[in-house]
């Protein structure tokens, strides 16, 4: 049995994940962005599929009594989770998750996963939250910062690192970071 390829991204709020998935869903071959699935309704800027799966609390109940859900977490009374049928067997699945939510999918028999860190200095992390909306919830975004710290302390499992300190920089980096794990190698020659 070949098992499903997933590069998951994971880092501190600000560090650039989403902004680095995109660009690598765009620019490696045979790759598949992964859309997690939650409960809490679409913001008004958020796309059905694009930027989530909405789902009742009961769809969502579902999934995971069915196995349905990789990994699955709440927060502020909403559900968030990555749903098996986000991932696709022929290309590598590419997603941005959670330290807890990694090791859920770290210990999928059915996944080959390869974790990439995505690592940014405090002060760039916390221009970066002030400049993603007009009017930016400081208190939400400070309460983050202190949230990441616990969720990150304790990291155990091994990891590739991938310092995005610098917005001029190009993200071609992270392909030869990825390419040195033969990662992509290995999926070619199934």
């Amino acid at each position: 049995m070949n098992k499903i390829k997933v590069i998951a991204l994971y880092g501190k709020s600000g560090s650039g994940k989403d902004t680095i998935q995109q660009w690598l869903v765009s620019n490696l071959p045979n790759s598949n962005g992964i859309v997690s699935c939650t409960t809490r309704p679409p913001r008004d800027y958020e796309i059905e599929g694009k930027d989530y799966y909405f789902l009742s609390t009961v769809a969502f109940g579902e999934k995971v009594l069915n196995g349905d859900m990789l990994e699955a977490t709440s927060f502020r009374d909403w559900m968030y989770g990555t749903s098996l049928d986000s991932l696709n067997e022929e290309k590598i699945n590419i997603g941005v998750f959670n330290p807890e939510g990694l090791e859920c999918l770290l210990q999928d028999p059915r996944l080959d996963v390869l974790p990439i860190y995505i690592y940014a200095d405090d002060k760039i992390r916390l221009i970066r939250n002030l400049n993603r909306e007009k009017h930016p919830d400081c208190a939400e975004i400070c309460r983050r910062f202190f949230t990441d710290d616990k969720d990150f302390a304790d990291i155990s499992f091994f990891s590739l690192v991938y310092n995005n300190n610098n917005y001029r920089k190009s993200f071609t980096n992270i392909l030869h970071l990825i390419d040195s794990t033969n990662f992509i190698k290995q999926n070619r020659l199934k």
